[in-house]
């Protein structure tokens, strides 16, 4: 067995026609200064000594002829306008390509895994993007996990490709009852058991600035409110632009309507940034970037997967971990998520009648 889990991280290289690079931890450098406005306390989050902290800034300068930070006296340091930039390039790079770098490090865990081991069962789990089931991955087994849509999940389990699906349903009866009519194609025919999970908040995340302008979902058809999307097929999508419907905007009226991002992180950075008013997505997102966020809905995050797979030791085990006590508290510490009777198995059709009966009691 592997005795530990191989990650992918992704790292900016500068360097110039002389060859000339600059130091990757330059970036944990500028995220400690834009956090505590301190070098000594920047340096100490980058492992590196104060003088090193200093160089590397006065290298910077020299590789790109500008300042990366400004001094204020008895106001410690500030990033200066490049800073910001480039540090906000560095996270929006992270938030965009970090599903599927974790999809890819994931499987390649598990062909290392199967090499050393021989085949062996594996649970192979097919879901959106989210902060709640990028836990799941630490469940005493093998979880194999996939980022990708909810509908492009949902085919995966249509034509065996996983084991697990994501299903993200509004607790709102009538919303529920649409997004129902969407996904039925990809559910029907079929013998399939729903595994309750959580429940997460979405809304709409902007800057504390913006807060006193951006209220509903009808400011941002004024004209003056930069918006960022989520990807058109994305479950995230398809919610709000329900409650776009619901609350009679046309989507054709939003600014810059065509550009989109494919993760709830991503549409946070780009917020932050300064790139846009406000975006779409979960309360964790928003809280991971320092955004204000307005709650708008709350919905359902759930595991689809055909009854008969029920009886594996592996989908037992995973059940067990999800209701497990440390579990629930790694879901504590998620703002905007509850734990949603998790690791319980019902029908669709139990479920449905249930939301429309109103909220059940949490695990």
């Amino acid at each position: 067995m592997l005795s530990k889990k191989l990650n992918i991280v992704p790292a900016w290289r500068f360097y110039r026609e002389d060859g000339e690079l600059l130091d990757p931890v330059l970036f944990v450098l500028l995220a400690g200064l834009l956090e505590t406005g301190k070098l000594t306390h920047a340096a100490s989050r980058a492992n590196v000594s104060y003088r090193h902290a200093w160089n590397l800034l006065n290298r910077a300068e020299t590789f790109f002829g500008m300042a990366l930070v400004e001094m204020r006296r008895g106001h410690g340091t500030k990033l200066s306008p490049l800073g910001e930039k480039l540090l906000w390039a560095e996270q929006r790079v992270r938030a965009r390509l970090g599903p599927q770098i974790d999809s890819m490090a994931s499987e390649l865990n598990h062909q290392l895994q199967q090499l050393l081991d021989g085949a062996h069962p594996v649970l192979r789990l097919h879901a959106s993007h989210g902060y709640a089931v990028a836990l799941l991955p630490d469940f005493p087994g093998e979880l194999d996990l996939r980022y990708c849509t909810s509908m492009e999940a949902l085919e995966a389990l249509r034509r065996d490709e996983c084991d697990l699906a994501s299903l993200h349903l509004p607790v709102d009866p009538q919303l529920a009852e649409q997004v129902m009519a969407v996904y039925h194609p990809w559910l029907s025919g079929q013998n399939l058991s729903v595994i309750r999970f959580v429940t997460r908040r979405q809304g709409l995340m902007l800057r504390h600035e913006d807060h006193h302008r951006i209220r509903t979902m009808k400011d941002l058809a004024r004209g003056d409110i930069r918006f960022i999307h989520r990807n058109e097929r994305s479950g995230t999508r398809m919610l709000f632009d329900l409650l776009l419907a619901e609350q009679g905007v046309d989507e054709t009226d939003l600014p810059d309507a065509r550009h989109e991002e494919f993760t709830h992180t991503a549409v946070a950075a780009y917020v932050a940034a300064g790139m846009a008013d406000a975006g779409f997505g979960v309360e964790a997102a928003a809280t991971q970037f320092g955004l204000d966020f307005v709650s708008l809905a709350t919905e359902h995050y759930l595991l689809v997967c055909h009854t008969e797979r029920l009886a594996q030791d592996n989908m037992q085990a995973l059940l067990g971990y999800m209701a497990s006590r440390g579990f629930l508290a790694e879901l504590a510490g998620l703002n905007g998520y509850a734990p949603d009777r998790c690791g319980e198995v019902m029908t669709l059709e139990t479920l449905l009648a249930e939301n429309a009966a109103g909220p059940g009691a949490a695990c």
